[in-house]
């Protein structure tokens, strides 16, 4: 296989090094897949959310904590990219995406068959921390993607997370009210297995030789790129942010459109989730303007759209559609955010891309457990325009964040 360095501007700002495999892109139909495996593995950690209320009342779990079912898939997460996700780095990409596909179908099917909250938290931990093969996919299509189509391919196996988002918002609801929250799960236990089947027979093999790295060396590591890589770390606290933004609007979501006067059913509320093909739309076009040498406009347009999006959103009371226009913008504008800030931080360190993921992801899940918990606090507090203002503060906060790392001049901004 031939290795070429090649330099290439980021953003019209800064040169990096980029290592490019010549011959080792992956066909787009293996791409799609991998977008599959992607949006299984976050379907995991997201189903909750739409049928929070009816887990919540067969554990006997109040309302006002019941946040904690879905923070407990983010805490694994975290684990997860602290403690799996580095090891892309040194071991084969390739058996670790399947080793832990195989693995996800277990902790699903525990999930399904919990006896008590404990067991069903103990494994929405384990789902958490299995679904950062998410991070260990993009890491490896971004490595054997062209530079000049590294965003492509991002955008197109990110458009696969937000495709298991949109699964989960809407399939979900339906069957929960077919036959039972248990079921959501044990259906996507098989599906993760049958995917990792197909993985397992159209992944290109890999021979990669690298030095011996120390486990804790490895692990520790992300530290060390968080304080060196300014951009990684701009981009990572951004996520944070708005990920905590759209975690505030998606995991309580549930509780006023399932209460009177609403009182909707689950298939009925999962129909809202429609919205989030706009997420993919966003994905797809972010990539596309990154390439171009756009991620800066992407980022600050996206930004404003997701804080001007809670003002619609903040009418759910009154208008269904306002809400529905709310989650259409709040969707674009988070996968679009998303989906740039990967562009960028994938060129940073060509040899440390699994790491580079970890490290950002890290921010994201602290951003998404952060806004599971305070959003159900504020909802059983000050009911819905509570959560419309944390959202929105949140959303503010990414902006302000935003703003200030521009006028930094004092080191180069991605």
């Amino acid at each position: 296989m031939t290795i070429t360095v090649r330099e290439q501007p980021v953003d019209s700002e800064r040169q990096s090094v980029s290592i490019v495999a010549a011959d080792a892109a992956l066909p787009r139909p293996v791409l799609l897949l991998c977008a599959i495996a992607c949006g299984l593995a976050v379907a995991g950690i997201t189903y909750a959310q739409p049928m929070l209320d009816v887990i919540a009342d067969e554990f006997r779990i109040d309302h006002a904590s019941a946040g904690i079912i879905v923070t407990a898939a983010q805490v694994g997460y975290a684990l997860g990219l602290i403690f799996i996700v580095p090891l892309g780095d040194v071991l084969n990409r390739r058996r670790l995406i399947l080793g832990q596909s195989m693995l996800a179908t277990l902790a699903l099917l525990a999930v399904a068959l919990a006896p008590s909250p404990t067991v069903l938290i103990a494994g929405m931990a384990g789902v958490g921390s299995l679904a950062v093969v998410i991070q260990v996919i993009v890491a490896y299509a971004a490595m054997r993607a062209a530079h000049a189509e590294r965003g492509r391919a991002v955008g197109l196996v990110t458009s696969g997370v937000v495709g298991g988002i949109l699964l989960a918002r809407t399939g979900t609801g339906m069957l929960a009210d077919l036959s039972g929250w248990r079921t959501v799960f044990m259906a996507s236990a098989a599906a993760t297995l049958v995917v990792a089947a197909l993985l397992f027979c159209v992944l290109p093999r890999e021979e990669r030789q690298h030095e011996p790295t120390p486990y804790v060396g490895l692990v520790g590591s992300l530290l060390h790129l968080i304080k060196s890589e300014s951009i990684l770390r701009d981009r990572a606290i951004m996520a944070l942010l708005v990920f905590a933004a759209y975690t505030s609007l998606v995991t309580p979501l549930v509780l006023p459109l399932s209460a009177p006067p609403h009182s909707l059913s689950h298939a009925a509320i999962g129909v809202f989730g429609l919205s989030g093909l706009a997420g993919m739309l966003g994905a797809t076009i972010a990539g596309q303007r990154s390439d171009r040498g756009y991620g800066r406009r992407v980022t600050a347009q996206s930004l404003s759209i997701m804080l001007a999006a809670w003002l619609p959103i903040s009418f759910l009371p009154v208008s269904f559609w306002s809400l529905v226009l709310g989650i259409l913008a709040m969707d674009f504008g988070l996968q679009s955010v998303h989906v740039a800030n990967q562009s960028v931080i994938y060129r940073i360190r060509p040899d440390a891309q699994s790491r580079i993921a970890a490290a950002y992801m890290l921010f994201y899940s602290i951003g998404c457990g952060s806004g599971a918990v305070a959003s159900t606090f504020a909802y059983a507090h000050a009911g819905w325009l509570g959560v419309c203002f944390l959202g929105a503060s949140f959303s503010t906060c990414a902006i302000a964040y935003w703003v200030m790392i521009r006028r930094a001049r004092c080191r180069p901004i991605a």
